[in-house]
């Protein structure tokens, strides 16, 4: 098998920066996949004028790659037949969630290429028992099969640490093309990025952030070192982000707010930090961290529920459910912030869906 590259057109749409939702998962009342449904989130994501999308990532539940469950390959076909639909395929980034040791990697990494996802989205969760060393000859097997967008989880979700020198062996793999971090912590943020910007592919290499805690300061923060008497500098260009499962068009006009803010030297950046700091406030109450993130995907669903782009909030492990008062914290903040959802669209859209 060659190695598959990303096509000049996408290569450029990554780099310059775009808003990829992490897809969630939808079932009926019996727990059990609903198509229809599942092709009408892709759908929406679509329309809203997301840049990419994400499948099989945590928020469309790990567990769909258990056995009994079997669903990985069915929500990746799912939504690669939704996205070469629409006509924009080729605008478009697909992302493919792969997780594992290296022989399931390798494996899921087949089957998104057999569906024509763009990218792998490399998980570290669940690899506790693997030295740094392991995980880098795991990376390197995935990056001989397809671009690799690496992928810094909290370990509140399964994730791990790593060291500054991991990621500085990790962004000189060839064929690594982006990294998302997600840490929910500047320390750990901090030392990602100083790896990659002393990495000999630094400019090869496009970070987005997957800290939903800290969006729209991550999108507006560059970082800066001086390595070898130069000035080398980094920002986050885009995010890949499960709080971009929800009110995703109005993540896109704040995804533009912030791109026209960059481009204009910082002008009113006071107001964007302002809004972020709502953006958070939003997002503890869908991703629960209250509760140690238990409510996080049921949080998702609830949004989507009350919008009517899914039937119920169901998860496939039946303890996943919302936490004490999350349903009235969602309840709070969309009324505190209605700049920030996208109610009215959503009805646009389902009324166009629906009479289609």
């Amino acid at each position: 098998m060659s190695t598959k590259l990303l096509s000049p057109q996408k290569k450029l749409i990554l780099q310059q920066g775009t808003v990829i939702p992490a897809h969630p998962l939808a079932l009926n009342a019996s727990r059990k996949l609903d198509e229809a449904h599942q092709r009408q989130l892709t759908q929406y994501y679509l329309a809203s004028g997301a840049g990419g999308v994400a499948v099989g990532v945590h928020s469309t539940q790990f567990a769909i790659r258990d056995p009994e469950v079997n669903l990985y390959e069915s929500v990746l076909a799912l939504a690669a037949e939704e996205v070469a639909k629409s006509g924009i395929q080729d605008r478009f980034i697909s992302v493919a969630g792969i997780c594992g040791d290296t022989a399931q990697a390798v494996q899921e990494a087949k089957i998104a290429l057999s569906h024509g996802y763009d990218m792998g989205l490399l998980s570290m969760g669940g690899l506790q028992d693997k030295t740094e060393a392991e995980i880098l000859d795991r990376t390197r097997a995935i990056a001989e099969i397809m671009p690799v967008f690496g992928f810094y989880l909290q370990p509140s979700v399964g994730g791990r640490i790593f060291s500054y020198d991991f990621w500085l062996q990790f962004a000189d793999i060839e064929n690594v093309l982006a990294i998302k971090a997600a840490p929910f912590n500047r320390y750990q943020t901090l030392d990602m990025v100083r790896a990659v910007c002393h990495s000999k592919r630094n400019e090869e290499i496009t970070l987005y952030t997957g800290n939903d805690d800290n969006i729209v300061a991550d999108l507006l923060t560059k970082y800066e070192f001086e390595i070898d008497g130069q000035q080398v500098s980094k920002r986050f260009e885009g995010g890949l982000l499960g709080h971009w499962a929800v009110w995703t068009q109005a993540a896109v006009r704040l995804f533009e707010e912030v791109k026209a803010c960059r481009n204009a030297g910082y002008k009113d950046v006071a107001a964007l930090l302002t809004k972020g700091v709502a953006v958070t406030d939003m997002n503890a109450a869908i991703f629960d961290p209250s509760h140690a993130f238990h409510g996080c995907i049921p949080g998702i669903h609830e949004v989507l529920r009350r919008q009517g782009l899914l039937e119920g909030i169901w998860c496939l492990d039946p303890n996943e459910k919302l936490s004490a008062g999350q349903a009235e914290e969602i309840s709070r903040v969309c009324k505190a912030y209605p700049e920030l959802v996208d109610d009215e669209f959503v009805k646009s859209f389902l009324t166009k869906t629906i009479t289609a």
